[in-house]
């Protein structure tokens, strides 16, 4: 891990705190162990800091593939996660029914059926009438 204010950490974490929100990752920093400390410096890095952090898809664009993914694999709080993070990346409900119609053709109905009940639920949570 480097620590150097330009480093793939501190871009990770700035992203990770832009589509999360500040409230999250102070939660998941504050519950993190030294045993689970290297596996959050590696998500850290890599999927916020390398991924997520890319100039070639919006913020908006990587939302809606990554909670298509999501839902594939059927990673029920993952979903919920990427869903309440839509209010920063501009991924809309119609931006989100548009991913999960991918789902149900190409990883299969019963995973895409799952998904609209938890971004429904999510969605009720948050005070998004989709």
């Amino acid at each position: 891990m480097t620590d150097q204010p330009d480093g793939r950490h501190a871009a990770g974490m700035r992203t990770r705190r832009s589509v999360l929100g500040d409230a999250h990752v102070d939660r998941a920093e504050r519950a993190k162990t030294a045993f689970d400390a290297p596996f959050q410096e590696l998500i850290t890095e890599a999927a916020w800091g390398h991924v997520w952090s890319g100039t070639a898809w919006t913020k908006r664009e990587r939302s809606m593939v990554t909670i298509a993914l999501l839902a594939a694999l059927g990673q029920d709080e993952e979903v919920a996660m990427h869903v309440r993070a839509t209010a920063n990346t501009g991924a809309t409900p119609d931006d989100i029914r548009e991913a999960l119609m991918h789902v149900a053709i190409y990883a299969g109905v019963p995973a895409a059926n799952h998904a609209f009940k938890i971004v429904k639920q999510t969605y009720r949570e948050m005070g998004v009438e989709p």
